[in-house]
C-alpha cells in the first residue's frame, strides 16, 4: 500500500506574531511540522507497518520546510517531497495545484491512501488537502478520528470522523483523502537512529516547471488586503449588586457596544 501525507511547516504554537510593513515577521521565528500533519504522518507510518508499502511525504514551501519534512522521515516515512512555490502571492489554491501535479508526476502511480491534517494552525483556513482531492477526483473525508482498512479487503476504508461534537462512521472506497483531527493517534518522537537514517532517505525538490505547471498560470484566488493584530484587551467591567441588578448592569452594557459596533 503506497500513503502520501500532505505536511505544512508552521510557526511554533508558542510564537508570538509580530507584523512589519504589514507582513509577518519571519525572522528568528521557531518552525515547527503543524501539528495535525503530525497525526496524519503517524498514521501514514502505522498503515504502512500493517499493511505493507512505503509513505512518502509532500511539502511546498521554502528551503526551511525541509526541516519539517526531516522530522517526518526521523519518524519513519519513506522519502520525501519540497515543492519550491513560485513568486508572488501563493494561497491555497495554488498550493494545491502544485500538491496535485506532484502527486501525478512524482509517483509511478497514485497512492492508495492520501493523508493530511484537518487545517493548519497558522491560517486554519482547512482547504488544501480537500482541494487536492478534488483535483484528483478523489473521495474525502475531514477531521477522522479513526482509521481502518482491513487487511482482507484493502481497498475500502472504515473512518470515523467528528462531527460537532458526535461521531460518524463513513466507509470509503480506496484511493481516498482523510484529514486527521486530535485523537487520531499519539505522534511519536523521533528517535536517533530515526534521525540518523533519514539523513540518508530520499529527498526531492521540484519546481512548478519541473511538474509541467505554468507559473504565471498559478493564479491565486483569494488576496490579502491587509493584516493587523488585534486590538489591546480592555479592562474588563465587574457586575455588582443582586442578580437583577447585575443583569440590568449587563443589558446596559451590551447596548452600549452595539450602538459602538
Amino acid at each position: 500500500m503506497n500513503i502520501a501525507v500532505l505536511l505544512k511547516q508552521t510557526f511554533d504554537t508558542e510564537e508570538k506574531i509580530k507584523l512589519k510593513d504589514g507582513s509577518i515577521e519571519e525572522d528568528g521565528v521557531k518552525f515547527i511540522p503543524n501539528p495535525y500533519d503530525e497525526y496524519a504522518v503517524e498514521e501514514a507510518i502505522r498503515l504502512r507497518d500493517q499493511h505493507g508499502g512505503r509513505v512518502t511525504v509532500l511539502s511546498v514551501g521554502p528551503e526551511r520546510c525541509g526541516e519539517a519534512l526531516r522530522t517526518a522521515l526521523a519518524m519513519g516515512a519513506d522519502e520525501a517531497v519540497r515543492i519550491e512555490p513560485p513568486s508572488g502571492a501563493v494561497d491555497e489554491t495554488v498550493v494545491a495545484a502544485l500538491l496535485a501535479a506532484c502527486l501525478r508526476h512524482d509517483q509511478p502511480e497514485l497512492p492508495d491512501v492520501l493523508l493530511g491534517g484537518y487545517f493548519s494552525v497558522d491560517q486554519g483556513a482547512g482547504q488544501v488537502a480537500i482541494r487536492v482531492a478534488a483535483r484528483l477526483g478523489w473521495p474525502h473525508v475531514s477531521a477522522v478520528t479513526e482509521l481502518r482498512i482491513d487487511p482482507a479487503n484493502p481497498a475500502v476504508a472504515v473512518a470515523k470522523r467528528d462531527v460537532e461534537g458526535a461521531t460518524e462512521t463513513v466507509e470509503v472506497t480506496l484511493p481516498a483523502l482523510f484529514t486527521a483531527q486530535q485523537g487520531l493517534n499519539e505522534p511519536r518522537y523521533p528517535s536517533l537512529p530515526g534521525i540518523m537514517k533519514a539523513k540518508k532517505k530520499p529527498f526531492r525538490v521540484y519546481t512548478a516547471e519541473e511538474l509541467g505547471l505554468d507559473p504565471a498560470r498559478l493564479t491565486p484566488a483569494t488576496e490579502v488586503l491587509g493584516r493587523s493584530l488585534p486590538p489591546a484587551r480592555k479592562s474588563g467591567t465587574i457586575l455588582t449588586g443582586e442578580l437583577d441588578e447585575q443583569v440590568r448592569q449587563l443589558a446596559d452594557v451590551l447596548k452600549r457596544m452595539l450602538k459602538q459596533a
